[in-house]
C-alpha cells in the first residue's frame, strides 16, 4: 500500500515521495519575469523535501495574466529566467513543474495587497479582459470581458502551445493546464459564464470545446515522457453550474486525449456560492471520485495541512500525489517535519546533506 513517502512514476518521471507545491500566484513579477523573489520561493520548497514543485499560474500571453505582477511565458526571455529556477529544482532531487493559465475574464486586477477588484479603466496598467461571453465575473470583478470572437479562441490556443514549447525548453518536467477558479479554461466549460450561441456553447459537447481543443493542442508537442496534467474545476457547488458528471466525462475525454494526472479543483465560476463544504481535505473524495471512475492518477489540494491526515489521503487511495499550498508557505520543510511526526527512521533523508547536522 503507497504511503505519503512512497516514490511515484509517471511515465519517464518519478516523485520521490507524494508531497507536491501547488502553484501558489506571487504577484511579484515584471513584466511576466520572474525574479529573485521565484528562485528563492520555489527553491527553498524543494531544498524543504518535496517531490513536486510547481511554479505559480503563468500567464500564455500579457492579457492573460490577473494581475500586472503575475508571471508569463508569452517570450523567450521568460523562459530563460524560468530555466534557472527548473534547473535548481531538478538539482534538488525534486521535479520542476509549471502551471500555464489565461485568466480570462478575472484579468487586469490588483495584486490582493495593492487593491480589491479590478484596475481602474484610466489605470496605465490596466487592459481589457476578455471571455466566453460579456458577463463580468461579479463581485469586485466589474469590468465586463470582451466577447472572444473564433480568431481569438485560435490565437489562445496557439498562445498555451507556444508557452508549453517554452515550459520544455526550460527544462520543466511537468507541465499543468489551468483550467479551474473561474480562469478562461473554465469559464468556456462553465453554463454560469458561457452563454454563446456557437459551437464553443451550449450543451456539453460546446462547452467542453476549447477545453478539448487546447489540451488536444499542448498534448502534440508536449513529450509523452514528461508528465501533462490539468487543474480543472469539478463544480461550483451551485445549482447553475456544471454536473459533477459533467466534469467527470471531461476528464474521462481528456484521458483518451492522453492526460496523464488530473487536479480537481473548485469551479470558482462566481463569488456567490455559500455552499462549498470547506473543510480538512474536503476535496480528497471528489478526486477519490475521479480516480476511480476515469482510472487516472489523480492530485489533492485545498486544506490538506496535517501529515497524518495527508498520509491517509494517500493510504486510503482517495489521491496519488498532494499538493500542499499554504501548509508550505508557513513550513518549506512541512515535508521533513511529516516525516519526523510520522516516524519514518530516515527522516534526515528527506533533507540535503548540508542541513543533515541541523536535524
Amino acid at each position: 500500500m503507497p504511503s505519503l513517502f512512497s516514490p511515484l512514476s509517471i511515465n519517464d518521471v518519478t516523485l520521490k515521495n507524494r508531497i507536491g507545491v501547488s502553484p501558489m500566484c506571487q504577484y511579484s513579477a515584471t513584466d511576466g519575469m520572474p525574479g529573485d523573489w521565484h528562485f528563492v520561493h520555489l527553491g527553498a520548497r524543494a531544498i524543504g523535501g518535496a517531490a513536486l514543485v510547481i511554479a505559480e499560474a503563468t500567464a500564455v500571453s500579457p492579457e492573460g495574466r490577473i494581475t500586472p505582477g503575475c508571471t508569463g511565458l508569452w517570450s523567450d526571455a521568460q523562459g530563460e529566467k524560468f530555466a534557472r529556477i527548473a534547473h535548481f529544482i531538478k538539482s534538488t532531487g525534486s521535479v520542476p513543474g509549471i502551471q500555464l493559465a489565461h485568466a480570462g475574464r478575472k484579468a487586469s486586477a490588483y495584486a490582493p495587497w495593492m487593491g480589491v477588484g479590478n484596475l481602474a479603466e484610466t489605470d496605465a496598467q490596466a487592459w481589457q479582459p476578455i471571455g466566453p461571453s460579456p458577463i463580468p465575473f461579479g463581485g469586485p470583478l466589474t469590468r465586463c470581458p470582451r466577447e472572444m470572437t473564433r480568431t481569438d479562441i485560435a490565437r489562445v490556443q496557439s498562445d498555451f502551445v507556444a508557452a508549453a514549447r517554452r515550459a520544455r525548453h526550460a527544462g520543466f518536467e511537468w507541465l499543468e493546464l489551468h483550467f479551474a477558479h473561474g480562469y478562461l479554461g473554465q469559464s468556456f466549460f462553465s453554463p454560469i459564464a458561457n452563454r454563446r450561441a456557437d459551437e464553443y456553447g451550449g450543451g456539453f459537447e460546446g462547452r467542453a470545446r476549447f477545453v478539448l481543443e487546447t489540451f488536444a493542442a499542448v498534448r502534440e508537442i508536449w513529450p509523452g515522457r514528461l508528465v501533462l496534467s490539468v487543474r480543472l474545476g469539478m463544480t461550483d457547488f451551485l445549482p447553475a453550474g456544471q454536473p459533477i458528471e459533467e466534469s467527470i466525462e471531461l476528464v474521462r475525454r481528456l484521458k483518451t486525449l492522453g492526460l496523464d494526472v488530473i487536479d480537481p479543483s473548485l469551479g470558482g465560476n462566481t463569488p456567490d456560492v455559500s455552499g462549498v463544504p470547506y473543510g480538512p481535505g474536503f476535496m480528497a473524495p471528489i478526486a477519490e471520485r475521479v480516480k476511480r471512475e476515469v482510472q487516472i492518477a489523480a492530485a489533492v489540494s485545498w486544506q490538506i495541512t496535517e501529515p497524518q491526515q495527508a498520509d491517509s489521503i494517500i493510504r486510503d487511495g482517495q489521491a496519488d500525489i498532494l499538493l500542499l499550498a499554504r501548509a508550505m508557505l508557513s513550513d518549506p520543510h512541512w515535508s521533513f517535519h511529516a516525516a519526523k511526526v510520522l516516524g519514518r527512521p530516515d527522516y534526515r533523508s528527506v533533507l540535503p546533506p548540508q542541513y543533515h547536522r541541523a536535524t
